[in-house]
């Protein structure tokens, strides 16, 4: 399996729980004033998720190995073999935040997911606050931004996988992330409810097509270094950006209205992809992939008769 087919089916999956995150709590939990049956309701689904992770858990456990028993890639298997045993933690995180480009992709990658994660989070309130009584509505925006992502991303790990264009590809995604914010922004209130389904889908298209995207482009760009060393930054700093803009953009719609808690994030948005301009293309996995021992053996070969020839051509014409 390829490296950017495996990105996108994890994307998906993850988009896919946060799915039914979006879809079941509404149903779940009904709109109430009574204390005592909200509770009541919210301990059920609290008891669901945590028998859902228990047995993931369990199956992490049982199921997962530590690596394949054969390296998916030419590149991953020169990565196991230029692997020094005595390497550390603290030293390769060194050399990845050396890499200019690397941290870059690691702010903008932090960036765009943190404007995704504030986004879903806040996502009930911004609606409600414009249609009231559309709760389970709200549940199903979110189910439909993340559907179309899950879309988004597989298309996306499609072309990248047969364009190689990492940069480009990463780019324009972003710019269109951007778009479909604006957009989503200047719709929201409208009152009507099916533009904001159109909206919202083409937003978390792009958005969360970006997502796969950023950890291919983080792993051509950090090679020979572990491939969960770069993927797990990628996620703190989405985690930290997520945090960040939750809670200043919950702050801003309280005190201001939802339209300036987006034009918030529509800010970081651009300079997410600005920054994206600035990053170069050092795809050093593909390059190690076509660095390969039998290239190098067949460009030695050629070169050899190459060289054999040029005297034979020189005796002819002397003759």
């Amino acid at each position: 399996m390829r490296a950017d087919s495996s990105s996108t089916i994890c994307v998906c999956k993850r988009e896919l729980g946060i799915a039914i995150g979006f879809l079941v709590p509404p149903v779940l939990v009904p709109n109430t004033n009574d204390q005592d049956k909200l509770a009541y309701h919210i301990s059920i689904m609290f008891y669901i998720i945590g028998g859902v992770a228990t047995l993931l858990f369990i199956l992490v456990i049982i199921v997962f190995k530590e690596k394949p028993k054969h390296p998916p890639s030419r590149a991953q298997s020169l990565s196991y073999a230029l692997a020094s045993p005595d390497a550390s933690y603290l030293s390769s995180i060194i050399r990845l935040f050396k890499n200019l480009n690397f941290v870059l992709l690691v702010i903008t990658y932090g960036l765009n997911a943190g404007a995704f994660y504030a986004l879903s989070t806040l996502l009930n309130r911004m609606v409600i606050s414009h249609y009231p009584g559309e709760e389970v509505n709200a549940g199903r925006i979110g189910l439909t931004i993340v559907i179309s992502g899950m879309l988004g991303a597989v298309i996306s790990g499609i072309w990248l996988d047969r364009s190689k264009t990492y940069k480009e590809t990463t780019l324009v995604v972003y710019i269109m992330s951007l778009v479909g914010m604006v957009v989503y922004t200047l719709t929201l209130n409208l009152g009507h409810l099916w533009i904001v389904f159109i909206t919202a889908g083409t937003m978390g298209f792009f958005m969360t097509g970006y997502l796969p995207l950023g950890f291919e482009f983080a792993v051509e760009l950090t090679y020979p270094e572990s491939e969960g060393m770069s993927s797990g930054l990628l996620n703190v700093s989405a985690q930290v950006f997520g945090i960040i803009f939750t809670i200043s953009q919950g702050q801003i719609i309280n005190n201001y209205g939802t339209m300036p808690g987006n034009i918030f994030l529509c800010v970081f948005l651009t300079l997410g992809a600005g920054l994206t301009a600035f990053i170069r293309a050092d795809l050093r996995r593909q390059k190690a992939n076509k660095e390969t021992p039998d290239n190098k053996l067949q460009e030695e070969e050629e070169e050899e008769s190459n060289t054999s020839k040029a005297p034979t051509t020189v005796s002819e014409e002397h003759l």
